[in-house]
């Protein structure tokens, strides 16, 4: 195997999926921090290697990949033992890949991202209700995913789980899930802390969550 290179910032939800999914994997790698508060992302060097400038990003060997939902399909694709994390059936892989748009477009980029960039990039001090109001939606959405199985897309774990609670996990930064109104989905979530690997999501989520709680913003009526 060559040598693994995954370039991040923990509190980055796409940076944790991608480091979930190594750990399941059980596969070692070097992690090289790209601090995005500090624009580290705009430097020459990494730039040259991601055009994009965007984390996560991973070598494996002379391969350069980026966007986390093509590094973790990549990886399990690649290296996994079996195909439990993203089955080879098609059915349920279409299930799997739905779900990875779903939180690529609709969680991070609709709600989680917007309301970021506004919050600690763009210095705003108050949001729109709309963005909050986004994520109820998603919230919800999970919640009837959930309605009949134990894991977002059917009822065994897959990448789809790793790349949604990274972002779920940090959307409680701004609206708290209610256990009682959202029970699926808060059964999902303890579900997710007891994997042994958990920590790999949770120390960044965290650093995330303290991040925005340190900003003092208010929401429009």
């Amino acid at each position: 195997m060559s040598k693994l290179t995954l370039y991040g910032f923990d509190p980055s939800p796409p940076v944790r999926a991608v480091k979930l999914t190594l750990a399941a994997l059980q596969l070692p790698y070097d992690f090289v921090v790209v601090n995005l508060l500090n624009k580290e992302q705009m430097s020459e060097t990494y730039v040259k290697k991601n055009p994009q400038h965007t984390i996560p990003m991973l070598e494996d060997g002379d391969a350069c990949i980026w966007d986390s939902h093509a590094i973790i399909c990549y990886l399990v694709s690649k290296y996994g033992k079996d195909d439990s994390l993203y089955p080879k059936d098609l059915l349920q892989r279409a299930v799997i890949d739905q779900r990875l748009h779903f939180e690529s477009g609709v969680v991070f980029a609709n709600a989680l991202r917007a309301i970021t960039k506004m919050v600690l990039f763009m210095g705003v001090k108050e949001v729109p209700k709309e963005r909050i109001d986004a994520f109820i939606e998603v919230y919800n959405f999970m919640e009837a995913f959930l309605k009949d199985h134990d894991y977002v897309a059917g009822d065994h774990l897959t990448i789809a789980d790793f790349s949604l609670i990274s972002t779920i996990s940090s959307s409680v930064a701004y609206v708290e899930i209610d256990s009682s109104k959202w029970k699926k989905l808060s059964a999902w979530i303890k579900r997710m802390e007891e994997l042994p690997y958990y920590s790999e999501n949770s120390i960044g989520a965290q650093q995330y969550i303290a991040k925005v709680k340190s900003i003092q913003f208010t929401v429009a009526a």
